[in-house]
């Protein structure tokens, strides 16, 4: 699986197996819910299953009873990094072994982490940090437990998506995840011309190393529009900031590149104007394809109807395409 948006505790603004205490929510915070199996008390053990378990995305403080009870009791933990797992395991004194499942391996260890299950095991699956399959191909294995008739038992808790939409002040009746955008600008535009015309907040995963520049590009495409960038939180330096895109896309040029992991929440198109707007410029580029080149159709589309070039390239590149 890919990174999940938060790194290993160690690496954080806290020492690794401490509480942040830095933050409000430093101690202890115990989730004492019913719902969901309980564990045998007689021999130690969950009925079979896979669990889903939502690990801290930087406060340990936000690990629940449930979760700490789960992956006790499971026969194996499948995660992403067993030395970042095993800093967690460590803090809450859990012994379960551990089976590395990502990116890398996984088409070789789901059958065995699948006949594990059909013979009646446990099996805790976690991601670096946060909720597993946010942002990471994990649901492959939930979709095959699901074709095997194996039952999968979700625990929730920490997900820096819920958390960076929780203090973003935008809307979140309607949000689309787009998670991480392409680390080129050209790709990354054409998909942000996708999203362009959609009344929804829209909510991205960053690297702080692209932050400036996808910050820049997203003012670019997506217009006058306010956004939050949420980075490094539950963590001792959390910063939220709220601006248009375009004063973030600077303040970010001008500073220093940010540490930590990054949330960009955005503001979704407004009724009407962003979809007329799109479908203009659509109906501009396909008159101009009938006599010009993609490129000269983009160029000549964007200087008549005063719009970035790029912008346009992209919507006429993927529009070629079609």
């Amino acid at each position: 699986m890919p990174r999940s948006i938060s790194k290993k505790a160690q690496k954080h603004n806290q020492a690794p197996g401490r509480l942040n205490v830095g933050q409000p929510n430093g101690g202890t915070n115990v989730s004492k819910s019913a719902a969901g199996p309980k564990l045998n008390a007689a021999k130690g053990i969950l009925p079979p299953g896979l669990y889903i378990v939502a690990t801290p995305i930087g406060n340990l403080g936000d690990m629940t009873q449930r979760a700490i009870e789960t992956l006790r009791g499971a026969d194996v933990i499948a995660c992403e990094d067993t030395r970042v797992t095993g800093v967690l395991l460590q803090r809450f004194a859990i012994a379960t072994p551990m089976t590395p499942y990502h990116d890398h391996n996984a088409d070789h260890v789901r059958p065995q982490i699948l006949a594990r299950l059909q013979a009646g095991e446990a099996v805790a699956l976690v991601s670096d940090a946060g909720t597993p399959l946010i942002s990471d191909p994990g649901y492959k294995l939930v979709r095959a437990c699901a074709e095997a008739g194996i039952k999968a038992i979700p625990l929730p808790g920490p997900s820096a998506l819920l958390a960076a939409l929780a203090v973003a002040a935008l809307p979140t009746n309607r949000v689309l995840f787009a998670g991480f955008l392409p680390s080129k600008s050209g790709a990354r535009c054409e998909d942000l011309m996708a999203l362009k015309s959609l009344q929804a907040t829209l909510v991205f995963y960053e690297s702080p190393q692209r932050l400036a520049d996808s910050l820049a590009d997203m003012a670019t495409v997506l217009g006058q529009r306010n956004a939050a960038v949420c980075r490094e939180l539950t963590k001792l330096y959390e910063e939220v900031r709220r601006d248009s895109l375009a004063n973030l896309a600077q303040a970010y040029a001008d500073e220093p590149t940010p540490k930590g992991e990054v949330v960009v929440v955005v503001a979704g198109a407004a009724p009407d104007q962003e979809k007329t707007e799109a479908i203009d410029i659509d109906q501009a580029l396909q008159d101009a394809f009938k006599t010009m080149s993609v490129r000269d159709a983009a160029a000549a589309v964007a200087e008549a109807m005063n719009q970035p070039r790029r912008t346009v390239y992209a919507r006429a590149l993927a529009l070629a395409k079609k």
